[in-house]
């Protein structure tokens, strides 16, 4: 382990932008990805082209990961593409939480209007959108509030 000294103190600092760089890129990708994948699930009648374009997306954003010299441009961009990857099955995994009632199933989407048909437990309600009162609802609370929903 080398210890500062000193003399050490007076030499340039290299500073490395690098974390900076990842660490905004996993922010931003995150969020955009949750968002994204949420908003384009709930109105895409189709999922098959949503997930193919994240899908493309995310190959080139590793394929350019790989091309690029800046290490910080490497960073972002593989984050970034291993973001998007994720988001092409996101898109599934999204629709079986609507089928679970896990997350809100849109009506004017006739994909969804089919879930809402063959699946019970799928629901409208956004489970998200309710007040915090710092304690767990009953059973009988939460199927009383998915009733006045429909």
């Amino acid at each position: 382990m080398q210890y500062l000294s000193r003399a050490s103190w007076k030499e340039p600092v290299n500073i490395n932008s690098v974390g900076l760089a990842a660490a905004f890129a996993t922010f931003f990708g995150v969020w955009l990805g949750h968002v994204s994948v949420r908003k384009i699930e709930r109105e895409a009648a189709n999922l098959w082209m949503p997930a193919l374009i994240a899908l493309a997306l995310g190959i080139g954003f590793e394929a350019a990961s790989f091309l690029t010299s800046s290490l910080s441009l490497s960073a972002m961009y593989g984050i970034l593409g291993v973001t998007l990857l994720w988001d092409s099955f996101e898109f599934y995994r999204q629709q079986k939480r609507i089928k679970h009632g896990h997350a809100p199933a849109n009506p004017n989407n006739p994909r969804h209007a089919k879930i809402l048909a063959e699946y019970p437990n799928a629901t409208k309600v956004d489970w998200l959108k309710r007040d915090p009162r710092g304690s767990a609802y009953s059973p009988a609370e939460l199927a009383s509030m998915k009733e006045s929903a429909k």
